[in-house]
């Protein structure tokens, strides 16, 4: 079994619109030293997509750069398959699960693969060391030091950590540089802390966090949710099962008495309450055991921890036992249920308005048969890729995306209908919406940010990315400028 550590340079940060720019990466063995050469790869940004600004200014990466430098999406992922996603490989980063895991699996998805099946077939998995940096702050913080914000509040920001450790960290926000100061932050984690460290590997399968939780009355939990005055970290209990698969968990730090009368309307109008609302926000949240929680058993807390963190395993054995006597746990899962409702329809809504197939990867599994056919798409030449048609698929999101598929990685296997149709799409995509167009609103951001800045890097990638733009948008008339 070997660790591949990973990082993301992206367009922006919604991964069913923003693409990948860089993608870096470092095998290690696990005791963490490398293992081969490192991979750091540019991705042609295409045609359909404008970068956020604000992404650009933070990683100085242009989508001219990755059009002179990069590879397209469809060569990337091949190299991926072939050399990264290799057997018994660990997929590791810093906050990979919520954000890069994301983006990989709509890449997958946009390029017929499955969008799973790298993060868990031939003995692979995934962890996190940013959740891991959490718990070990929170509970085992000897032998580390532990960087805070300008504000003076606990902070474990990936830059932060290496510098106040003096680790080296060339480059942050360049995805080599950060999977290199991910190593580093894991190595002394490992080190300092190997007990912890070992536990929170294991608890990145699935089964053993089902079973944790289950299986223990009260345990403790670490996740970026929690409050930054008890490091993140709280003792938390199982109230109920979800339909997905998921646990919905309360924290024990907080007195439930103000939520235990409340209806599921109410119970949905705490739980939607910002973190700085006036009115309290209800104290749970959903631990889903397929994205490697940082928990523990409630005995990993001892007294030191526990007069740290503001913690009482007494003070939260009795909020349990009230909440166990009420109905409580049943609103919750009414009120989740209605949340789920709501926000699947306002995506169907949004969908349905935009009618953009990238954004419909969790609309259900592939089928055998269409994975047959996905991996004959994979491995066409451009002519062979010219023969394919929608009918070659059953799911409607494939016959959808073959187009797409050819037109950014394989535009001489377009014929003359499916080129008109993909310059309308690109039309439809950036210029449709008048003055809420995704073209508008990035000229719009360019205009903000240049009236802001005087540097003169900054002025140069908005220069740049003027330029790209003015290249890629179509005439009105839905032709190519």
């Amino acid at each position: 079994m070997t660790f591949y550590f990973y990082d993301l340079e992206t367009s922006g940060v919604n991964p069913r619109e923003a693409r990948v720019m860089q993608f870096a990466g470092q095998r290690t063995d696990m005791d963490l030293r490398p293992v081969g050469e490192p991979h750091n790869i540019l991705v042609k940004m295409t045609e359909d997509v404008l970068p956020d600004p604000d992404a650009v200014l933070v990683t100085g990466i242009t989508p001219q750069k990755t059009i002179a430098d990069g590879v397209t999406e469809a060569d990337f992922l091949r190299t991926f398959q072939r050399e990264i996603a290799t057997k018994d490989t660990v997929f590791v980063g810093f906050n990979t699960v919520r954000f890069d895991d994301e983006f990989m699996r709509y890449s997958h998805y946009r390029n017929f693969y499955d969008p799973y099946e790298w993060q868990w077939k031939d003995g692979r998995s995934r962890w996190d060391i940013l959740d891991v940096a959490r718990m070990t702050r929170a509970l085992r913080p000897e032998g580390i030091q532990w960087p805070y914000d300008g504000k003076g509040n606990p902070s474990n920001r990936l830059e932060l950590l290496t510098s106040v450790n003096k680790l080296s960290h060339d480059n942050a926000h360049d995805a080599l540089g950060d999977v290199r100061a991910t190593i580093a932050v894991a190595d002394l984690i490992k080190t300092r802390q190997p007990k912890l460290f070992d536990f929170l590997l294991r608890m990145r399968d699935k089964r053993a966090a089902k079973n944790l939780v289950h299986n223990e009355k009260m345990f403790v939990y670490s996740s970026g949710k929690y409050s930054s005055e008890q490091e993140k970290t709280t003792i938390a209990a199982k109230i109920a099962d979800t339909p997905e698969g998921a646990a919905l968990v309360y924290d024990l730090s907080v007195d439930p008495e103000p939520f235990l009368k409340m209806d599921a309307t109410q119970i949905i109008e705490a739980w939607q309450r910002r973190h700085d609302d006036p009115e309290p926000k209800l104290p749970v949240k959903a631990l889903k055991y397929n994205r490697c929680p940082a928990i523990a058993p409630l005995g990993v807390l001892d007294e030191k921890s526990q007069n740290r963190l503001g913690l009482d395993p007494k003070r939260a054995l009795a909020f349990l036992r009230r909440i166990e006597k009420t109905d409580f746990a049943h609103k919750c899962l009414e009120a989740a249920k209605r949340m789920n409702q709501a926000r699947e329809a306002r995506q169907s809504r949004l969908l349905d308005d935009d009618n953009d197939v990238d954004a419909r990867l969790y609309e259900g599994f592939f089928s055998d048969t269409d994975k047959t056919a996905m991996r004959r798409v994979r491995a066409a030449s451009v002519d062979q890729l010219r023969e394919f048609t929608k009918e070659d698929f059953k799911d409607t999101r494939l016959q959808a995306l073959l187009p797409l598929y050819k037109a950014r990685n394989f535009s001489g296997a377009l014929a003359d209908s499916e080129r008109r149709a993909w310059e309308e799409f690109r039309h439809q995509k950036l210029m449709s919406g008048g003055m809420q167009s995704r073209a508008a609103r990035f000229m719009k951001r360019l205009q903000e940010l240049d009236g802001t800045t005087t540097d003169p890097e900054k002025r140069y990638l908005l220069e740049e990315m003027q330029l790209y733009a003015e290249s890629i948008l179509p005439e009105p008339d839905g032709s190519s400028s």
